[in-house]
């Protein structure tokens, strides 16, 4: 087999397009996240706090005399725990759901073996 028709058998497994699909949802959800940290929950968790150190935003906290962003450092926290927390999330579900359609089957009793049927066969004629 030529390394194109290996290539292409690799690329079209649904395997590897399921993760090409996650892949652009997720760079999607991210930038939806870091709307949320940077335009909602920026403005309205930490304004008193950014007016108090006399900033506008985030990226103005820096350590003093150094180029250390820690403001940058802390919007990137949060955005992150907010994926992380939504996709924590969003398994829970897919998980309950896929517990919800597989039936659970009855236990198969187990087969006795021939010899042991015969075992209890005679101990109970002994008992008799």
């Amino acid at each position: 087999m030529s390394a194109l028709q290996e290539f292409k058998k690799f690329a079209l497994q649904g395997s590897v397009i399921d993760l090409a699909v996650g892949i652009v949802i997720g760079a999607a959800f991210s930038k939806i996240v870091n709307s949320v940290v940077e335009d909602i929950l920026t403005p309205t968790v930490l304004t008193p706090a950014l007016k108090a150190a006399k900033l506008n935003d985030l990226s103005q906290l820096v350590i003093p005399g150094t180029a250390i962003k820690y403001g940058n450092f802390l919007s990137n926290v949060i955005s992150f725990i907010i994926v992380a927390f939504s996709l924590f999330i969003v398994v829970k579900l897919i998980n309950a759901a896929k517990k919800k359609e597989q039936p659970v089957a009855p236990p198969v009793p187990k087969e006795v073996p021939p010899t042991e049927v015969l075992l209890t066969e005679i101990r109970d004629l002994l008992k008799k």
